[in-house]
């Protein structure tokens, strides 16, 4: 046993007569030991032992409850309460009670809101940000004031033009496809090698080689 836990144990049954008039309440020898064992370094046979000694002693009372060993205060020691007395503590209770409640609640929103300001951009941060924001906004500035000021601008009788020069070309394309695929599907039926070695043999490439799509109408 090292030092420190031999001065412990020595000093075990005034530690344990202490916490158990402070408590007031039952304890068995495995919720002493867990209770106290980080604070004041006590081992578990240092706590039994120094539990049986009080109770021999007639310091703490001793009870058994099935195979456990259940300590608690001597109760003569203390003085004896009336029933106002009791009903005093018991509004304290209730009263502190509520306050519990009350201050868990503000915890909760008081966590919320830390939360929801951790996630948030910092000062450093936003001022970051609003200067790219800034210089972003001045391009898209500098560009309409180019577009604006350009001399070369697309007539809406123009753009309609485009548009039915477009329609006019697509169609067109679509249909010649279509009388594409018709002719080598009739020439393929009495072919005897594959469409892939026919298309090789006459050399004939397909929108698909390149990947390009007929537009939708």
């Amino acid at each position: 046993m090292s030092k420190g836990r031999a001065e412990a144990a020595t000093g075990a049954p005034g530690i344990l007569l202490k916490y158990l008039q402070e408590q007031n309440r039952p304890y068995s020898a495995q919720d002493v030991f867990g209770n106290l064992q980080r604070e004041h370094g006590l081992g578990k046979a240092a706590v039994v032992k120094a539990l049986e000694q009080l109770a021999q002693q007639g310091k703490i009372k001793e009870k058994m409850y099935g195979k456990q060993k259940i300590y608690f205060a001597d109760q003569d020691q203390f003085e004896m309460v009336s029933d106002a007395d009791l009903q005093s503590l018991d509004a304290k209770i209730v009263t502190l009670t509520a306050k519990v409640q009350s201050l868990q609640q503000s915890c909760r929103h008081m966590e919320a809101e830390l939360k929801e300001l951790s996630s948030a951009l910092t000062t450093p941060e936003m001022q970051k940000e609003i200067q790219e924001l800034k210089k972003e906004c001045a391009g898209y500035t500098e560009r309409l004031k180019n577009i604006k000021a350009a001399t070369n601008h697309v007539t809406p009788e123009e753009k309609e033009q485009v548009y039915r020069e477009r329609q006019k070309y697509c169609k067109e394309w679509r249909k010649r496809k279509r009388m594409a695929t018709e002719l080598c599907d009739a020439i393929l039926e009495g072919y005897p090698k594959s469409k892939k070695q026919f298309f090789e043999e006459v050399g004939i490439e397909t929108d698909e080689d390149y990947n390009v799509k007929l537009p939708d109408p």
